[in-house]
């Protein structure tokens, strides 16, 4: 019974670390990578659809992306979604081809972006703590009704705060590994 509420922890905080990852994909960094445009839709015959299901996008260099839409009728709805992102960025269209210029960081972006990723991270942690919490309890609750003895208990909690610790420790990684990104020039 224990292992399953230990498997559940596990899933729930991977699932924790999924989004972190997410998150730092939004983050830009100095580099140009097609993930930096996940998160917009463009309008499709009337439906909200992720960029990267109606155009491809590639690197071109180190700092231009290059949105190619599988329709040409996309272009305008596909400047439109990245002007109104909060992403800085000015398209520019050739034709089907629209190039998205990166402009370097400045000391001061790259302090926000930090500051940002470091925010992400903290909610991240305290995801994984709440999931910990959560899983406590219901350890607590097994004893309560008898269903386990404290030292199954003590030995669950144990374990729920290795795993814990663990993904934490990850979080802390995926962090290190963003900063040291972002201040790359």
């Amino acid at each position: 019974m224990i292992e399953d509420y230990k498997k559940d922890a596990e899933q729930r905080m991977a699932k924790s670390l999924e989004a972190l990852g997410g998150a730092f994909n939004k983050i830009r960094t100095g580099r140009a990578h097609p993930s930096l445009l996940n998160g917009l839709s463009v309008d499709y015959y009337g439906v909200d659809t992720p960029l990267n299901q109606a155009a491809s996008v590639t690197v071109e260099d180190s700092r231009t992306l290059s949105v190619t839409p599988f329709e040409k009728s996309l272009v305008p709805a596909i400047e439109k979604a990245v002007m109104r992102s909060e992403l800085g960025l000015n398209p520019s269209t050739a034709g089907t081809v629209i190039r998205i210029p990166l402009p370097p960081l400045t000391e001061e972006t790259r302090r926000s972006y930090g500051k940002q990723a470091r925010q992400e991270a903290e909610n991240s942690r305290v995801s994984i703590r709440n999931i910990r919490r959560d899983v406590l309890s219901d350890i607590k609750d097994l004893l309560k009704e008898k269903e386990i003895s404290e030292d199954e208990e003590r030995k669950g909690q144990d374990d729920v705060q290795k795993i814990t610790d663990r993904f934490i420790a990850k979080v802390e990684d995926a962090l290190a590994a963003k900063e040291k990104d972002l201040l790359e020039i």
